[in-house]
């Protein structure tokens, strides 16, 4: 659920702006196209800086207090901002309402900024991370009908745009209600050495009694994890991201891929596709709506068909390559049929560029998705480092999805088709370097991971005849160095004398 109300705010804005009951409300339609476009990329960008800052603290707030309070405390702030939004303006002039505008989405943002850096906490490979994509494009799926059943169904009026607002709070209601009944984390009640409850949320999950032999295996196994280990500052985390240069780019990646990300284009179509479609030949809000609404259902079922037969099957790499390249072949479609035609009429290669729009949708959810980078972050990033990594890897993901919501109005009133040749080319760029900077992890256990970055990453591709050594050969010989250095520790022991201060020169 936190990922459907996630995607509901995400997916909700784009149809609200497009509706003319709000842009007659607020003046807009008063506005001249630059100062419309700017306008527009402040009500959406608003929202992704409530995201940043919501995200950036998370880590400290669930590590001190749990992650269940924090789930309930952004449940619950996101429900307010969605409640200030649907009512803004009232009793006010439209001037002051725009503002309170901000305000809300700015407060909701960080609602959803803590459940985006919260709930892939809990699941960081494969499928299960896939549920939460899903569930998030399912989330924009039912907001983009929900717009296009208020611009059909709704009399021309304010509660034509305040009704979306207002049914968003529908997913965060469900949300704050299923999280009253859930457990703490387990791992987070063993750290903080609540023994017993942990037992209990172990028991709840799994439907067995708190006494059961795999729940206190369970426990044993987490507390072994812990005992001898103390947690690292983050400070000191972000300082350890540079002992190296294979942990430097470990730790690189994660951010890399989720700025990558928000170039591909993917929130410019999810916020401001009506105004895509429009341009492409689809006259009238509701039609525009329409197919904002399908494009919705293409991600949903591309999604779930990606989980069933993509994820474990073909690779992260090969997924991340394919993706890249079929969304910006798709991209560099659109860019020059807009270039041809650029008067938003409609000919037969409108509907093949509208299919391209769908076909972009399908490539991305096959490539670079947010659960294939969350998937390729949360294995790549060093298990010890992985907080701070993924913390700043969050806050590059939503400050750049700051700065594309922002500009994307702006690009398409400025360079207009140039907006789709840029996100195109960017997409390419994003696929050379998977293919020549990224090894394959599936397959590999997470702690095997580290040694597909020891040496010769470049090489394990087929480049001349030289040949990057293979994991198994790795792990072998580190397993036999640690094995010849506990064979000679008895005789280091042995030779471990005191000097002539009484001091010890060598101990095992």
């Amino acid at each position: 659920m936190g990922s459907i109300f996630f995607g509901w705010d995400i997916g909700l804005i784009g149809g609200v702006l497009a509706l003319e009951s709000f842009q007659q409300y607020f003046g807009l339609d008063k506005k001249s196209a630059a100062e419309r476009a700017d306008l527009n990329g402040n009500i959406v960008a608003v929202l992704q800086g409530g995201c940043f800052f919501g995200a950036l603290f998370t880590g400290y707030l669930s590590g001190r207090f749990g992650r269940k309070p924090c789930l309930l405390a952004s449940g619950v702030i996101y429900l307010i901002g969605s409640l200030i939004q649907s009512i803004v303006g009232l009793g006010s002039s439209p001037g002051v309402g725009l503002r309170v505008l901000y305000f809300s989405r700015f407060l909701g943002g960080i609602g959803v900024g803590m459940v985006s850096a919260l709930v892939p906490s809990y699941a960081i490979r494969g499928r299960c991370t896939g549920g939460i994509q899903l569930a998030n494009n399912i989330g924009i799926m039912l907001s983009f009908w929900v717009n296009y059943s208020a611009s059909k169904d709704i009399a021309f009026g304010e509660m034509q745009w305040r009704i979306p607002f207002i049914v968003q709070m529908v997913p965060g209601v469900l949300f704050v209600f299923a999280i009253l009944f859930q457990p703490e984390s387990p791992r987070w009640l063993v750290e903080h050495e609540y023994y017993d409850q942990a037992a209990t949320a172990l028991a709840f999950t799994a439907r067995v009694s708190p006494d059961d032999i795999i729940v206190t295996q369970t426990i044993k196994e987490i507390r072994v994890d812990f005992v001898g280990r103390d947690k690292l500052p983050i400070l000191t985390q972000v300082k350890g991201m540079v002992e190296s240069s294979s942990i430097a780019l470990r730790c690189f990646i994660p951010s890399l891929v989720m700025f990558f990300q928000q170039w591909t284009g993917t929130n410019a179509i999810n916020y401001f596709s009506p105004q895509i479609f429009a341009g492409l030949g689809i006259n009238g809000t509701t039609s525009g709506l329409l197919a904002t609404g399908v494009y919705g259902i293409v991600k949903v079922v591309a999604v779930g068909l990606v989980l069933a037969f993509a994820v474990e099957g073909i690779g992260r790499k090969k997924c991340l390559i394919i993706g890249g390249l079929g969304q910006g072949l798709m991209m560099l479609w659109i860019g020059g049929y807009s270039a041809i035609h650029p008067f938003g009429k409609a000919v037969p290669a409108s509907y093949v560029s509208i299919v391209a729009v769908y076909l972009y949708a399908v490539f991305y959810c096959v490539g670079w998705g947010h659960f294939r980078n969350w998937v390729v972050a949360g294995e790549v990033a060093p298990n010890h480092l992985r907080p701070a990594a993924l913390s700043i890897a969050v806050g590059v993901n939503w400050l750049f999805s700051f700065t594309i919501s922002k500009l994307t109005p702006i690009m398409l009133e400025k360079i207009t088709y140039g907006t789709f040749l840029l996100f195109g080319f960017c997409c390419l760029i994003m696929a050379l370097w998977a293919y020549i900077f990224l090894p394959e992890t599936t397959g590999y256990a997470l702690e095997d991971v580290r040694y597909l970055f020891e040496r010769d990453v470049i090489l394990r591709l087929f480049i001349g005849k030289r040949r990057a050594k293979p994991v198994e050969e790795l792990r072998k010989r580190e397993n036999s160095s640690t094995i010849g250095s506990v064979a000679e520790s008895p005789r280091a022991s042995s030779e471990s004398t005191m000097n002539s201060s009484g001091h010890v020169l060598s101990s095992s």
